[in-house]
Formats: structure tokens, C-alpha cells, sequence
């Protein structure tokens, strides 16, 4: 990171966030108990359990870290806990890294950040769909999948979604560069300082998300869905012209470099969604001199080969003479449930 994290000039009417005891007791008083202590060993527990004597105490720290714009060292320490993603492990990118907080710093993010969802505008990108109210990753899938099976009942259509991976994104945010985008959008200015001091070191799902919110598709034909990380373009083609959608990509790519972001072209794949009777070869998207392309083949070969050997349980399960409310759920459960 080459950008120097400068804070941003405050004036005298700025707003200084100031948080309520009562919110902060109520953050202690749900806490989850389930999750590990930070690098402070202070468990969760004891926080909660003790809310009444430290909410005056620990409101008045988290008021004082948010009027000066600093966050305290000892709150920004971090344990980082490598799970494997399968097994075995023969490398380190098998491994996921889990970040361990202190639990106290953590009831500050999540109050600061009802703060930051709260004051957010409605202009934000309606294709954005984490961290806003009402809306799920069902609700992105649905999106896509309804842009696409509408376009697709209209002749001589198809429909080529490429299903966008960076590289660590979380960790690879420019703080200055975002602070200067949540400012736009409206954020005072003493929080985005303080939030330029958080992120000293420290990656966000949501700032991530808000780091993006300006990525959106430059052509009516073209959609850009996100859900944090999970970026996924739409592209809408008739009359086989995919000029809008290459450059689109095009595009992506370039806002990607200019936000600091990677794009993991081995992960990065395209689906091509063409039902028609005289489909043609689709040449292969390429992203950085490297070709994607996806078909349906795998995924249906997979699902086959798990419904065969799941049958034959079920049909061994039949002759045993098991009563019908049984198999039924059986199929249900193991069969159903993945097709």
C-alpha cells in the first residue's frame, strides 16, 4: 500500500458519534458466549455477566477512542488462528485465516458499524445486497437468477454470468481511498477518521462492502450483483452482440486495479446460459490473458453420481419393507435435499 492514510480535516461543526450507556449494556447483555476470547483473555462471560458495573466504564472509553479518533493499541491486538479448508493441508492457501479480536472491541465495531448501516443512503447500488435491511444472499441469487430467465424468454438471447474471485479481499482495502468514498456518502467527518485508525491493519466486511458500492455496470444490458466478496456479472446478450459484455468485464477489471483489488483468475468462472435450438460455439472470456469458461457438465455428472448411490440405499431401505412415511423421508432428506 503505497497511499499515505492521512485524516481528513474536521471543522467545528462536525458531529462527534457519542454512544448511549444504554446502548452499550444492551451490546454486553448479547454477547454470544459460544465465541473465544481475543488475545486479552477476557471471556465472554465476564462481560456479560458484569454489564451493569462496566457499561459507565467502557462507554466512556469507546467516547473518548470516537472524539479522538484513535483506537486503543491494546483493542486492535489480534490472534489469527489458521482452519484448514480440506484436508489434508499441503500448503498454506488450504488453510483459512480466523482472526480472534478482543470481545470487548468487537461490541464497539458492532455498535459503530449500526451507526454506519444506519446512516447510510438510499442512493447505495440496489444490486448491493449484504449488511442492508430485508436483504439476503437469497435475495442476490433470486436477482440473478430473474434477470436471467426473463431475458432468456425474449429470441435470439442468451446470457453469460461471470462469477468474480479476489484475491484476500478484505485485506487488500486502501484505507485512505475508502474513507474518502464513506465521506461522499455522507458520513461525518471525525468517524471516517476514526474508521481510517480501525482499519490500520485491520480488514472489514462491511467497509469492504461499502469500498464497493461504486461498482456498478455501465451498460443497461449488463448487471454487476455483489454480496461482500461474491461479485457476479450478468450479462443480458441479444442478436449474439457480446460487445457490451466484454467491455464490461473490461471495465470491471480496470475499477478492480484502481481499488487495489485482485482478481483471482483461477477461481473466476463463466457460465453461458444459451437454450437455443442453433447456439453457437462461445468463444471463452478472457480476463488478464487467461481464459474461463464453465459449462453445466460437472456440476450435473456430481449431482448424478450422488443421486445413484443415494437410490440404491433408498431401494435396499424398500426392501426391507419399511413403511412409505419412512422412504419418503428419506428421499426427502438425502436425495431432495441435493438435487
Amino acid at each position: 500500500n503505497d497511499i499515505a492514510a492521512q485524516k481528513l480535516h474536521t471543522s467545528p461543526n462536525d458531529q462527534v458519534l457519542c454512544l448511549s450507556p444504554a446502548d452499550v449494556r444492551k451490546t454486553l447483555s448479547r454477547i454470544n458466549l459460544r465465541k473465544a476470547a481475543g488475545p486479552d483473555n477476557i471471556p465472554g462471560r465476564v462481560l456479560r455477566d458484569c454489564a451493569a458495573q462496566l457499561t459507565d466504564v467502557l462507554t466512556d472509553i469507546f467516547n473518548t477512542s470516537l472524539s479522538q479518533a484513535v483506537v486503543p493499541t491494546c483493542l486492535k491486538y489480534a490472534s489469527i488462528i489458521p482452519v484448514p479448508k480440506k484436508s489434508p493441508v499441503s500448503c498454506l492457501n488450504d488453510c483459512r485465516p480466523i482472526t480472534l479480536t478482543p470481545i470487548m472491541m468487537k461490541c464497539f465495531e458492532r455498535l459503530v458499524m449500526h451507526h454506519i448501516k444506519s446512516s447510510l443512503p438510499n442512493t447505495l447500488d440496489p444490486f448491493q445486497f449484504p449488511y442492508r435491511p430485508n436483504r439476503s444472499m437469497d435475495d442476490a441469487i433470486s436477482s440473478t437468477l430473474h434477470l436471467a430467465l426473463t431475458h432468456l424468454e425474449q429470441k435470439d438471447s442468451y446470457v453469460r454470468m461471470l462469477f468474480i474471485d479476489f484475491s484476500s479481499a478484505f485485506n487488500t482495502i486502501i484505507p485512505q481511498r475508502l474513507i474518502h468514498k464513506l465521506n461522499l456518502l455522507g458520513l461525518n467527518t471525525s468517524l471516517c477518521n476514526w474508521i481510517l485508525d480501525f482499519l490500520t491493519g485491520r480488514p472489514h466486511p462491511l467497509l469492504f462492502t461499502l469500498l464497493t458500492h461504486d461498482c456498478t455496470a455501465k451498460f443497461s444490458s449488463n448487471h454487476i450483483i455483489k454480496f461482500a466478496d461474491d461479485t457476479t456479472v450478468v450479462g443480458l446478450i441479444s442478436n449474439n452482440d457480446e460487445t457490451l459484455y466484454r467491455e464490461e468485464v473490461a471495465q470491471l477489471a480496470e475499477w478492480c486495479g484502481a481499488n487495489n483489488l485482485s482478481l483471482n483468475v483461477g477461481k473466476t468462472k463463466e457460465v453461458v446460459m444459451d437454450f437455443r435450438r442453433n447456439s453457437v460455439d462461445h468463444p471463452p472470456l478472457t480476463i488478464d490473458s487467461g481464459e474461463k469458461d464453465l459449462t453445466w457438465t460437472t456440476n450435473v455428472t456430481s449431482l448424478n453420481k450422488k443421486g445413484q448411490q443415494r437410490l440404491h440405499f433408498l431401494r435396499r431401505l424398500k426392501r426391507a419393507s419399511l413403511p412409505s412415511p419412512i422412504l419418503t423421508t428419506v428421499y426427502r432428506g438425502t436425495i431432495e435435499s441435493v438435487v
